[in-house]
């Protein structure tokens, strides 16, 4: 019994901590806050990019991401990861990779040949967050 209460407490608590150091809720609407930028604020890059929207990525994430993709009324979209095709084939691991929603209704994974920001050849990554995200971001 308790074993039983001890694995229950040491559960309850790595969830609640996990669920605080991730404030979804407040990710749902742009800006994202500390400690994203806007990505078009500090590489030469549209405002809203068709097919991703508007990013912030948080520095200390970079190459890989998650970038929170947002559209033009700035509602979160999408999750977009960037990782070098260099780094894979070398056998680099993106390993618990943040996510802007735990909500995802389709993913795409294509080739980018690099832009600023992921100079190298890379795949994006794109978790859509809800049916209508990849419609709202092609505009």
């Amino acid at each position: 019994m308790l074993r039983k209460f001890i694995f229950g407490a040491g559960f309850f608590v790595a969830a609640t901590t996990i669920a605080n150091a991730h404030d979804e809720k407040a990710l749902m609407k742009a800006p994202a806050g500390d400690p994203y930028v806007k990505v078009s604020d500090v590489l030469p890059l549209p405002e809203f990019i068709p097919g991703l929207g508007t990013l912030f990525v948080d520095p200390a994430t970079l190459p890989a991401g998650p970038f929170l993709a947002y559209d033009r009324d700035g509602q979160l979209s999408a999750s977009v990861y960037m990782t070098p095709l260099e780094d894979l084939q070398n056998g680099v691991s993106f390993d618990s990779l943040g996510i802007g929603s735990h909500s995802v209704s389709s993913t795409d994974i294509y080739y980018n040949a690099g832009h600023p920001g992921v100079e190298k050849p890379h795949a994006h990554v794109v978790l859509f967050h809800d049916e209508g995200a990849k419609e709202r971001l092609a505009e």
